[in-house]
């Protein structure tokens, strides 16, 4: 008996056979990204695996500081674990492309970077945008749980050093932010590299100590939440979702000037899925796309396409997206190379020991 296969039956075979291969091996690849906490949402996650085959393995950090620490010693052991995507903030990307640690974008692979807010575009931390996609941005300013303070008038960062809030502030985990708002109160630039200045804000922080209940920047809306905290600083995306929540948060942009911030999706030098992290990029700068992220996490995401896709109330919503009189009231964070980060370290690590 003659088992052989024809031949009019064997060669479609054949080609249906190596069609599948690239599915086959798709379906296998995982893209390993490293972000903020709630930062992205699973039902983006897991429409992206269903539309290209690839897998999302989501960590999470809660500093820059962190995520540096994090990605310089893997790089640096030569460690068989690398991350694919990362999402610092402004300054910490300059940081990171100046010592080599990130990869330049392929935009031939990205043509939904054209979706992108022209004004979040080519800023001083990496100009023409070689190595960064502006993801989303926000700030850093004053929340008040109302239901708790009815009456509390804060107005400027300085309120925050009033001795009546002894042991009942949150502060970010960050030391950008909290030297910028003591610097700010002090009438110096947010991102001073002057070493005197520095030091006087570290001496300007040492008394607010005695208000500080805790850090946090892991979740720093659950102290809100569960009634630990109900004055302090807080970043915008978690003011909006605090009152989504329900509970009647206010958001104060200081007269002194809010703290704003750029975090950008980058890929890093050692980054082992390169062709599918560029497609995962381009997936989150899809219309759409983003405007799922913007009402489900409530992030700002600068996205041109996106905004006319969102309700009205969301749209127009001052915690999300402010004026632009209070952005050009605010203060970017800028790089401030190593030997200046190193000082403002050496304060934080004393800030933090007292």
């Amino acid at each position: 008996m003659n088992l052989a296969i024809p031949a009019r039956i064997l060669a479609p075979l054949a080609l249906a056979m190596a069609a599948s291969f690239p599915l086959m091996a798709q379906a296998q690849e995982r893209l390993s990204v490293y972000a903020w906490a709630e930062y992205l949402p699973d039902a983006v996650l897991q429409a992206f695996t269903k539309e290209t085959g690839i897998k999302v393995d989501y960590g999470t950090f809660d500093s820059n500081e962190a995520l540096y620490a994090k990605l310089k010693l893997l790089q640096t052991s030569k460690a068989k674990e690398s991350y694919d995507v990362i999402f610092p903030s402004s300054y910490m990307v300059s940081k990171m492309a100046r010592e080599g640690m990130l990869q330049p974008l392929d935009k031939a692979q990205l043509p939904n970077f054209e979706q992108l807010d022209n004004s979040m575009l080519n800023k001083d931390f990496d100009p023409n945008n070689q190595y960064s996609m502006p993801y989303a941005f926000g700030s850093t300013a004053i929340a008040i749980n109302r239901d708790d303070l009815p009456d509390t008038k804060m107005t400027s960062w300085q309120d925050l050093w009033d001795k009546s809030w002894k042991n009942q502030l949150m502060l970010t985990d960050d030391i950008r932010e909290s030297f910028q708002m003591a610097l700010l109160t002090l009438g110096f630039s947010a991102n001073s590299k002057d070493p005197a200045e520095i030091k006087a804000a570290y001496e300007k922080l040492k008394p607010l100590q005695a208000n500080v209940l805790l850090y946090n920047s892991d979740n720093p809306r659950l102290p809100y939440v569960t009634g630990e905290t109900s004055l302090g600083l807080l970043w915008s995306d978690q003011a909006y979702k605090t009152q989504q929540d329900g509970i009647a948060l206010e958001y104060v942009y200081p007269t002194e000037g809010a703290i704003f911030w750029v975090d950008s999706a980058v890929i890093p030098a050692n980054a082992k899925s390169v062709s599918a992290a560029h497609q995962f990029l381009n997936f989150l700068m899809r219309p759409e796309v983003a405007a799922q992220v913007i009402q489900e996490l409530g992030i700002a995401v600068p996205n041109q396409g996106a905004k006319p896709l969102l309700p009205k109330e969301v749209a127009e919503n001052q915690v999300l997206f402010p004026s632009a009189e209070l952005i050009e009231q605010g203060h970017f964070q800028d790089d401030l190379g190593d030997e200046v980060l190193a000082i403002y370290e050496d304060y934080w690590v004393k800030l933090r020991s007292q």
